[in-house]
């Protein structure tokens, strides 16, 4: 018997639990999800599950088969009006005979934008959008800001004690969190499509920053997860026994040329006011690279220049039942604010115990800005 209590919500829901599927292994596209539901019954689903695959809309219509004519679909990005690696979903949800589609929110990409709405639409399919498309968007942030500003999604991972400090005042920091909270991190490597970190963090910590120990439903794709780690290097002071340099998407950034060999690739950019880096610089070239999200792991240094330049748009803060007293070293390296009014912005988006720990989620609040 047909379900007739589902709605279009509970479907386009259903859709996006899908899509989280291919969270790790979509780069550079999207994670999408789809739904299929012919007369109250669910007659094909899917997900992309990487790029170069199949698309959501097409794993569903394989699915369904026959069963996809007069259904209705439900997406939780505009299905793609254009081929590259793979046919154009909409022509293939025309060709399937699918009578209404629900799409959650329209494409950002320029490619599409629209035309793959227009397509279904001038077919004589009817078309809901958007819909749930905060939900949507929030699934998939890294996509949206990229097409919209040119520059990635960009997440600051920091861990901290009680009292807001990182490592002891002789610079020892392993562990301040358990391990459940270092698990978690590595979801936040897994999601990203680059780590950037500073080498101080590489002096001070000696980490090689690669995706470990973590278990996806796709075993084969697990060599994919490893992630290209941008070294900030102004002055060339990495060690040369560092870990990190055996990582084979290890990359050294600098804005000073050197006469140093290294066995990793060298990424010049500009220099900014304070003679680092150019962040802003450093995140356009990430962007023209297609990375969606990407991930600082890093000191009270570059942490600190990050949130004064308001470069960031998460803050995601590990917060151990540790005190480490005031001689430690502190959470980020910012200049002091003279008045209240000036300070950033900022709205806490979830809090949640990881083990021991407890992890804040701290996002811009947009509208005050």
């Amino acid at each position: 018997m047909p379900n007739s209590k589902l709605t279009d919500a509970d479907y386009l829901a259903r859709a996006l639990v899908l899509a989280e599927y291919g969270r790790y292994t979509t780069h550079p596209n999207p994670c999408v999800g789809c739904v299929l539901v012919q007369q109250g019954h669910i007659v094909g689903e899917g997900y992309h599950v990487r790029a170069g695959d199949k698309h959501a809309e097409a794993n569903a219509l394989s699915q369904a088969g026959r069963r996809a004519k007069g259904a209705t679909a439900y997406v939780t990005l505009e299905p793609c009006s254009f081929g590259g690696r793979t046919p154009s979903c909409a022509d293939a949800l025309v060709t399937a005979g699918v009578s209404r589609v629900v799409v959650a929110t329209l494409d950002p990409d320029p490619r599409n934008a629209g035309a793959g709405c227009k397509i279904l639409e001038e077919a004589g399919v009817s078309v809901v959008t958007p819909f749930m498309e905060a939900s949507a968007k929030a699934l998939i942030p890294g996509h949206f800001k990229r097409y919209e500003t040119g520059m990635p999604y960009v997440r600051l991972k920091l861990a901290m004690s009680l009292d807001g400090k990182t490592a002891l005042a002789n610079g020892e920091s392993q562990w301040i969190t358990g391990k459940p909270a270092r698990l978690d991190v590595q979801r936040l490597r897994a999601r990203s499509a680059a780590i950037v970190t500073g080498v101080q963090s590489i002096i001070d910590d000696d980490p090689l920053l690669t995706v470990r120990e973590l278990r996806h439903r796709h075993g084969d794709l697990a060599c994919e997860m490893n992630k290209p780690v941008f070294i900030l290097d102004s002055h060339s002071r990495v060690p040369d026994t560092a870990k990190i340099l055996a990582n084979p998407g290890a990359q050294l950034v600098c804005c000073h040329s050197s006469s140093r060999q290294l066995p990793i690739p060298v990424l010049q950019v500009g220099a900014g006011d304070d003679g680092r880096v150019d962040l802003r610089e450093l995140l356009t070239v990430l962007g023209e690279q297609q990375c969606s999200e990407v991930l600082f792991e890093c000191g009270a240094t570059l942490a600190g220049s990050l949130v004064e330049q308001g470069l960031f748009d998460e803050l995601v803060i590990y917060m151990a039942p540790k005190l480490l007293g005031n001689d430690a070293k502190s959470l980020l390296n910012v200049p002091g604010i003279a008045k209240m009014e000036d300070l950033l912005p900022l709205r806490i988006a979830d809090v949640r115990l990881i083990g021991d720990d407890m992890r804040v989620t701290v996002v811009k609040n947009l509208s005050d800005i």
